[in-house]
């Protein structure tokens, strides 16, 4: 059960300490995810690409407003973490370019990961989603 407990009693057992706070120090965040603009910018243009696979293939008035609630989703997903990204430009940190990014490669969890295999990894999903996109839409379209 909860119970009021008055000041004078809180003071009674509280610890209180006369020195004055330490200033709050902001910690500085790495927020560029180390990935070039041009890989993040590939994965949106494969997903946009895809529903727009979709929009050709299987074209209908009908279609417009759940194409274009699909188009803001994606736009909105990749859009966010961009903004966080830029909250803090203090922060001194910024994507890697694609030349550094090449050279480098990118620290993960799993150790340092080459730029190939990097790119790989964060290609492989959205690359195989506009494939299956164009072959559902050639099956259809050969049916």
């Amino acid at each position: 059960m909860a119970e009021f407990i008055t000041r004078e009693q809180l003071a009674l057992h509280a610890i209180t300490h006369d020195t004055p706070q330490a200033r709050f120090v902001q910690p500085r965040v790495n927020r560029s995810f180390e990935l070039p603009t041009a890989l993040y910018g590939a994965t949106v243009a494969l997903y946009l690409g895809f529903i727009g696979v979709m929009a050709i293939g299987f074209g209908s008035p009908l279609l417009v407003i759940p194409m274009a609630i699909i188009v803001l989703t994606i736009v909105a997903a990749f859009a966010l973490p961009t903004i966080w990204t830029r909250l803090a430009p203090d922060s001194g940190t910024s994507p890697k370019r694609l030349i550094r990014f090449a050279n480098e490669g990118i620290i993960t969890a799993s150790g340092r990961s080459s730029a190939r295999d990097a790119s790989v990894q964060v290609l492989i999903l959205p690359v195989l989603i506009f494939l299956w996109g164009v072959a559902v839409v050639t099956i259809a379209a050969l049916v």
